[in-house]
């Protein structure tokens, strides 16, 4: 079985991620906190276009999973498509993102204030993702 996708719902949930990472990421947001953190200035940075490419790259997976795992999800459960969607983008960011990272970030030592921001911000991501797939339900097979 291949899960009913909504393109246009993944392609906006691909463009939202990028604008929750440039507000996130803002120096009036949390930029500069996560620069000091990351041990990052902006002379190491550069331009940040190969940055940019692949983080459309896998946003755009991303988006297409949780699409695909919410539809699944929907044809198993029922219900409301919009509920089942934030509660899978949360299931899936604790058990695969949130764990994933802690992990590394444990290993690497990285400070636990570093972990809170990413994973804050991942989980902003993913729920935003989940709101817009959400709200434009399944597509028709």
């Amino acid at each position: 079985m291949v899960p009913e996708i909504n393109w246009l719902a993944v392609v906006l949930a691909t463009v939202s991620s990028m604008v929750v990472g440039s507000i996130w990421y803002a120096k009036a947001v949390f930029g500069r906190r996560w620069m000091r953190l990351a041990k990052i200035d902006e002379s190491t940075m550069g331009n940040g276009v190969g940055a940019i490419i692949v983080t459309v790259i896998v946003s755009f997976v991303t988006a297409l999973v949780l699409a695909g795992a919410a539809a699944i999800a929907q044809n198993f459960y029922g219900g409301n498509f919009l509920v089942n969607t934030l509660v899978t983008a949360t299931i899936l960011w604790a058990g695969f993102t949130a764990a994933r990272v802690i992990t590394h970030d444990a290993f690497e030592r990285r400070p636990a204030s570093l972990t809170t921001l990413t994973i804050g911000h991942e989980l902003v991501t993913i729920l935003v993702m989940g709101l817009i797939i959400g709200l434009f339900g399944i597509s028709a097979p």
